[in-house]
C-alpha cells in the first residue's frame, strides 16, 4: 500500500507511528510541510491513503483538502480537521448532536463579551477559538479581570483574538478525562490530574488509566461521529453532580503518555485504521 505521512517536526507520536509502519514492512513517503510545494493543478498523487500528523492546524487543513480533492482517503478527513480545529465549531457540533457540553457564548466586541461573561456568571473560561495545549486559555474570576483580558485580546492583531468564545467554568474534581476513539470504537481513556485547573498533560497533568464505561464509550463515539469520525481524542469534564460534558475534540491527537498508562497499543490501532482506509 502506498502511504503518505504529512508532518513537520517529528515528535514522540510520529516516531511511534513511523516505527509501527516499519515494523510491518510498510513503505511510506514522508511529506514535510515546511519544504513541500503543492501544485494545485495536480491530481495524480501516487498514494492510496494519507495520514495527517501536522503540528500547524492551518497547514493540515490545506493539505487534507488537496489530497481529498484528488480522491485520496485521509486520516483524518478535511471536515474533521476544520471542525476540531475550531472550538466554536466543536461546540456547535456537540449542541446540534444533543451531546452534553458546557454552556458557552460567542461575542465579537469587548463590550458584548463582557455582557456575555456576566450573563454566564463568574468564574468563566475565555478561550481562543483556534489553539491547543491550553495556550491563552484564561479563567476569569471577576469584572476587573474580565475588562483587562478582553482589552488585551482585542489589541493582539489577529482577527481570531477578537472572536470571544466564553465557556462556563466547570468545577471539576482536580482532573478531566481524555478518551480515544478510532473508527467505531472507544479504545481507551485516561484521567488527567493536576493541582492547576488546566489539566493538559502538555502543561504537567498526570496521566492515569480511566476505565471506559458504557456511558463514556457512547458519549465518546457520538462526539466523534458529530465531528466526522476517524481518529480523535475526546476531552470530557466531570461535574460535581456526576454528569459528563464533552469539552473538546482533538484530531491530531497526542498519545505518548497513554500507551503504558492504558495498556493499549495506540500507534498500532491507528495504523490498523489507516490501512483499512487505504483498502476502501
Amino acid at each position: 500500500m502506498r502511504i503518505a505521512v504529512l508532518c513537520s517536526r517529528i515528535r514522540a507520536e510520529e516516531k511511534l507511528l513511523l516505527a509501527e509502519l516499519e515494523r510491518r514492512g510498510q513503505e511510506y513517503t514522508r511529506i514535510d510541510d515546511r519544504g513541500h510545494v503543492f501544485d494545485m493543478h495536480a491530481y495524480d498523487y501516487p498514494f492510496d491513503v494519507v495520514l495527517e500528523r501536522a503540528i500547524q492546524h492551518s497547514r493540515a487543513v490545506y493539505m487534507l483538502k488537496i489530497f481529498e480533492d484528488a480522491g485520496i482517503p485521509t486520516v483524518n478527513s478535511h471536515r474533521v480537521a476544520v471542525t476540531c480545529g475550531d472550538k466554536f465549531l466543536v461546540s456547535q457540533a456537540m449542541i446540534h448532536a444533543g451531546i452534553p457540553t458546557p454552556r458557552c457564548k460567542l461575542a465579537f466586541t469587548p463590550e458584548s463579551a463582557l455582557e456575555a461573561i456576566e450573563q454566564l456568571g463568574y468564574p468563566v473560561v475565555l478561550k481562543p477559538v483556534v489553539g491547543s495545549w491550553g495556550r491563552m486559555v484564561s479563567k476569569i474570576n471577576d469584572r476587573d479581570a474580565a475588562e483587562a483580558i478582553l482589552e488585551h485580546r482585542s489589541v493582539l492583531g489577529n482577527y481570531q483574538h477578537s472572536i470571544f468564545y466564553i465557556q462556563e467554568y466547570i468545577d471539576k474534581p482536580g482532573r478531566d478525562i481524555r478518551s480515544f476513539v478510532i473508527g467505531d470504537e472507544c479504545i481507551a481513556a485516561i484521567y488527567r490530574t493536576s493541582n492547576h485547573w488546566i489539566t493538559n498533560t502538555a502543561r504537567g497533568g498526570l496521566a492515569t488509566n480511566c476505565p471506559v464505561t458504557p456511558e463514556m464509550a457512547d458519549m465518546s463515539l457520538r462526539a466523534a461521529q458529530a465531528v466526522g469520525g476517524g481518529v480523535v481524542a475526546i476531552d470530557i469534564l466531570e461535574t460535581k453532580d456526576g454528569r459528563m460534558l464533552v469539552n473538546e475534540v482533538n484530531y491530531t491527537m497526542e498519545f505518548r503518555n497513554s500507551i503504558e498508562t492504558t495498556g493499549v497499543d495506540i500507534p498500532a490501532r491507528i495504523i490498523d485504521h489507516v490501512l483499512a482506509m487505504g483498502r476502501r
